[in-house]
C-alpha cells in the first residue's frame, strides 16, 4: 500500500468515526441538495454612530440603494431574476413606498417586488426567513433579504396614541418600555452586576478591535460615499466610509469602570460601555434554491436550515435567545456541543452576561 493509499484509509477511518458521533440532525444539514435554500452572495455597508458617525445624514433609502447596488455588483447576478427584495426595518415611516422606490432607483426592473418585515431587532433576520420561506414554497426563485436602519433619521421611540386597552394591560404596557429599561429589569432580576457587564464588554470590545485589525470583516464591506455635514460649521462634506467606527480600540475594564450609569431612573449597571450603540447602516443577502445558483453560475456561500421564533415577557425581552436556542436546536435535531458558534445580538452586556448564582 502506498504512502498515499495508507493516508487515504487513515483519513477514511477519522471521517468514519466523526460521522459516527454525529446526530441525525448535523448529518442532515450537511447534506447538499438541490432544493436547498442557499446564500450567493453577502455585502453590508460600515456599521457607524448614529448621529455621530460617517453615516448620519444618510437616509434609509440611500442606504438600500447603495448595498442593493453593491449586492448586484459583486454577485454578478442579473437584476431580472430577482422577485423579490424583502427589507427589515423598525424605524422608517412609510417603509413599503421607501423600499419599493430604492429597489427601482437601485436598477431593478419593474417586475422585481419588495416588502418590509418587521419584528425589532431581528427585523433583518425575518427578512431573510421571509425570503427563504418564498422560495420552498416555490413563490420565488431568487430573493434578496436586507436589513436597513436610519436611527440618525427616524426616532426610535413608541407611539404616543395607544389604546387604554393597552396602557393598563399588566403585560402588554411593559411593551412600550424603553430597551435601557429592560437591560436594567434583567440585570435586576438575574442578578448581574455593573462589574460582570464591564468585564463581558471589555472581551467584546477587543475582540472586535482585533477583527477589525486582522482585516476579518474587510471584505464583506462596501464602502459608501455619501455626504457629510459637519456638526461644528455645519458645512457639508462629500465623504467615504469604509469600516465601522464603534469598535473602541484600548478598552479596558479600568476605563470602563469610570462611565456613568446611562439610566439611573431604572437602574445602576447599563452604561454607555456596556450597552451597544444605536447605529446606521444595511446589509443584504442573495438567496436561491441550490439547483438554481448552479444553474446560474452562482457560488454558494452558506445554507439557510430553518428559522423560528418565541415571545416573552416585554420587561425582559433582552433573554430571547434562551428560549429561542433550545427551540431551533430542537426543531433541527442539534445538540448544543455540534455547534461551533453561537452568535447573540449583543444590545446591553446584562443580556448576555454570566448571572450571578
Amino acid at each position: 500500500m502506498s504512502a498515499q493509499q495508507r493516508l487515504a484509509a487513515i483519513t477514511g477511518h477519522i471521517n468514519s468515526t466523526a460521522t459516527s458521533n454525529q446526530s441525525s440532525g448535523l448529518e442532515k444539514i450537511l447534506e447538499k441538495n438541490p432544493d436547498d435554500i442557499v446564500i450567493t452572495c453577502s455585502v453590508r455597508t460600515p456599521l457607524t454612530k448614529a448621529r455621530k458617525g460617517g453615516l448620519k445624514d444618510t437616509p434609509t433609502d440611500e442606504l438600500l440603494i447603495h448595498v442593493l447596488n453593491a449586492l448586484k455588483a459583486k454577485s454578478a447576478i442579473d437584476p431580472n431574476l430577482v422577485e423579490d427584495v424583502c427589507v427589515g426595518n423598525v424605524l422608517q415611516p412609510n417603509p413599503g413606498y421607501v423600499a419599493r422606490s430604492a429597489v427601482l432607483a437601485a436598477g431593478f426592473p419593474v417586475s422585481t417586488a419588495a416588502s418590509i418585515a418587521s419584528r425589532f431587532c431581528s427585523s433583518g433576520l425575518l427578512s431573510i426567513q421571509t425570503i427563504a420561506s418564498s422560495i420552498a414554497i416555490g413563490a420565488i426563485d431568487v430573493g434578496i433579504a436586507v436589513g436597513c436602519e436610519s436611527m440618525s433619521t427616524n426616532p426610535d421611540k413608541p407611539p404616543d396614541n395607544l389604546s387604554d386597552r393597552v396602557v393598563n394591560h399588566p403585560v402588554a404596557k411593559d411593551n412600550l418600555q424603553p430597551m435601557g429599561w429592560t437591560s436594567e429589569n434583567v440585570a435586576r432580576d438575574f442578578h448581574v452586576t455593573r462589574e460582570q457587564q464591564d468585564k463581558y464588554a471589555v472581551m467584546s470590545q477587543n475582540r472586535a478591535e482585533y477583527a477589525q485589525k486582522q482585516g476579518w470583516s474587510a471584505d464583506e464591506i462596501a464602502p459608501v460615499t455619501t455626504q457629510w455635514i459637519d456638526p461644528k460649521t455645519k458645512e457639508k462634506k462629500t465623504i467615504t466610509v469604509d469600516k465601522d467606527d464603534g469598535i473602541r480600540p484600548g478598552t479596558t475594564y479600568e476605563g470602563l469602570s469610570k462611565i456613568r450609569v446611562a439610566f439611573p431612573q431604572w437602574g445602576p449597571t447599563t452604561t454607555g460601555g456596556n450597552a451597544s450603540q444605536v447605529t446606521d447602516g444595511a446589509a443584504a443577502l442573495l438567496m436561491m434554491k441550490r439547483s438554481t445558483a448552479e444553474k446560474i453560475g452562482q457560488k454558494i456561500i452558506g445554507k439557510y436550515v430553518k428559522s423560528t421564533v418565541v415571545g416573552l415577557e416585554p420587561r425582559i425581552m433582552g433573554i430571547g435567545p434562551v428560549l429561542a436556542i433550545p427551540k431551533i436546536l430542537e426543531k433541527t435535531g442539534l445538540r448544543y456541543d455540534e455547534v461551533d458558534l453561537f452568535e447573540i445580538n449583543e444590545a446591553f452586556a446584562s443580556m448576555v452576561s454570566q448571572p450571578t448564582p
